[in-house]
């Protein structure tokens, strides 16, 4: 009986724990799921929730940017990221997520090669601002992200859409980084980062413009006041 209910742990078999919640670390019921989201004590990945804000998102804002303008703000806010996440330790995987539902929409996923260094930041993370927002962050139990990532979304394309219950992964473009979504490009600011290091750059982010900009402290990861 025990190894049944361990070969079933998490999968759509198992009437006890969340299956959504064990794959992708996030459910669209929330707390009131009748399933229990059994929360990791341990794991290499850590979910920071409603990090990004995707100007493309943003129905308030009276200055719409452009698609080239939304693209250079997500470069500078993945590489900046990843610039700031290698201070912890050595980082395998970078997600964010460009689903528009409540419980996806602005995640970002970072799995670290060691457990440890993803308890590090975790513990540090959550005494951060970003962009004049405190950051949350938790350790996730997603370990794979091909079962976590809709694969429609990079064939002939998902039905769903931002809505998809599965995440839709945002890549930076080409010319920023390799064709996996993974360390920056060679001789970057940063590429020097992608290994642990002692001085790591600060995280950063572009103003909105379709050049490089100058750099501000409100998009600056600082410890809180």
């Amino acid at each position: 009986m025990a190894n049944f209910l361990a070969s079933i742990f998490g999968t759509e078999q198992d009437k006890v724990n969340c299956s959504f919640y064990y794959k992708i670390g996030a459910c669209r019921h929330g707390d009131r799921c009748s399933r229990k989201h059994v929360k990791p004590s341990y794991s290499q990945t850590i979910l920071l929730p409603s990090m990004y804000q995707n100007p493309a998102h943003d129905t308030k804002s009276h200055n719409r940017l452009t698609a080239e303008q939304c693209a250079n703000h997500f470069d500078a806010f993945y590489e900046d990221l990843w610039c700031e996440l290698c201070k912890y330790g050595e980082l395998e995987e970078l997600v964010v997520c460009d689903n528009t539902n409540d419980h996806l929409i602005g995640n970002v996923y970072a799995r670290f090669k060691y457990e440890d260094s993803a308890q590090q930041a975790c513990d540090e993370l959550n005494s951060r601002w970003y962009a004049g927002r405190p950051i949350y962050c938790e350790l996730s139990p997603v370990t794979d992200f091909r079962e976590a990532c809709c694969r429609l979304n990079s064939g002939e394309g998902c039905v769903r859409g931002g809505f998809c219950n599965f995440i839709h992964r945002k890549n930076p473009s080409p010319s920023s980084t390799p064709s996996s979504p993974s360390p920056p490009r060679s001789g970057s600011r940063c590429a020097a980062a992608t290994t642990r290091a002692p001085r790591a750059a600060p995280a950063r982010s572009r103003r909105g413009g379709g050049s490089k900009g100058e750099r501000t402290n409100e998009h600056r990861i600082v410890s809180r006041q």
